[in-house]
């Protein structure tokens, strides 16, 4: 019902870039240029301009955001209205999800969704990517929301969206006032690193790999069981970290925190739903359909 090439531009105009426009609407980069191009035919108007590596919005496509935004809501409460005159939802969900998908990315979507589904209790338990996926095994929650790369083969995997790995440090620290380092320099930094277990741990394990580094020749100071402490712990040390964009936007926006660049070097992982295998369908299935829905209208403009 949504006009697809609205649905695209809209992509475009919160993300500010097309590459990841079309990482999330899965569909490649040229496509996601020729929706805008008959878009911009249609209304005669030029709806982004380059400005350096830089996108932004003209003035018509300003006006076109502010209406794109109207539609979507239209049309998601359209479609939630007609679904209650032939369903109803009510009882308890048992979520569990991984540690910076539970405290940065799913509370704005938990309070969306309690909004619309009023008659559905949630219980959320945190804990490491391991001990979630252990959780489903033992039937304590009914849906878990993981980070990670390692798949149980007794366990389905829906993608729920994508999230960037970066090296950050306090804004202190002398490193932080390059604007890029070598991955090779990773060497001799000293590092906190989230706890085994963790799937932020495991994807950052898996990049290193690839570039020829064990995690065994790092200057690790210390593993941390939360983004939180690693936060507080790199303000008043000289080390970096890799941690969840999710985790420091604040941080680094307010000055406490510098994001520091690798050359040649990044890392993106996705959060996903898991279910036991052939088992999805009641409340969790009414959560991943609206989660997916809505996800990507709550990340701040420009993640």
């Amino acid at each position: 019902m949504f006009d697809y090439r609205l649905k695209v531009f809209d992509t475009v105009a919160r993300r500010l870039n097309f590459t990841k426009a079309a990482e999330e609407l899965c569909i490649t980069q040229p496509a996601v240029t020729k929706h805008v191009k008959e878009l911009e035919k249609h209304f005669g108007l030029q709806l982004f301009e380059r400005k350096g590596n830089r996108v932004a919005l003209t003035e018509g496509g300003l006006l076109i955001l502010k209406h794109t935004g109207l539609l979507r809501e239209i049309t998601r409460q359209l479609e939630y209205e007609m679904h209650r005159l032939h369903d109803s939802h009510q009882g308890l969900l048992k979520l569990g999800a991984s540690t910076t998908v539970a405290q940065y990315a799913l509370p704005p979507l938990l309070a969306k969704f309690h909004r619309v589904y009023h008659d559905v209790n949630l219980q959320m338990l945190t804990a490491n990517t391991e001990q979630v996926e252990q959780a489903l095994i033992r039937k304590e929650i009914g849906l878990g929301i993981i980070e990670g790369d390692t798949k149980r083969k007794d366990m389905m995997y829906t993608p729920l969206a994508d999230d960037d790995i970066i090296l950050v440090s306090g804004a202190k620290n002398p490193f932080a006032k390059k604007e890029e380092i070598r991955v090779e320099d990773l060497l001799t930094i000293p590092l906190l690193l989230r706890e085994p277990g963790s799937g932020t741990l495991e994807v950052v394990t898996h990049a290193l790999k690839n570039s020829n580094i064990r995690i065994s020749d790092l200057a690790v100071e210390m593993y941390l069981g939360s983004s939180e402490a690693i936060k507080s712990y790199l303000v008043h040390s000289q080390c970096m970290a890799f941690i969840s964009r999710h985790a420091v936007m604040h941080e680094v926006a307010n000055g406490l925190l510098k994001m520091v660049r690798i050359k040649k070097f990044s890392i993106r992982r996705r959060f996903f739903f898991i279910t036991p295998e052939g088992q999805v369908g009641g409340l969790p299935e009414v959560f991943m359909r609206f989660a997916s829905d809505h996800y990507s209208d709550l990340l701040p403009a420009q993640y």
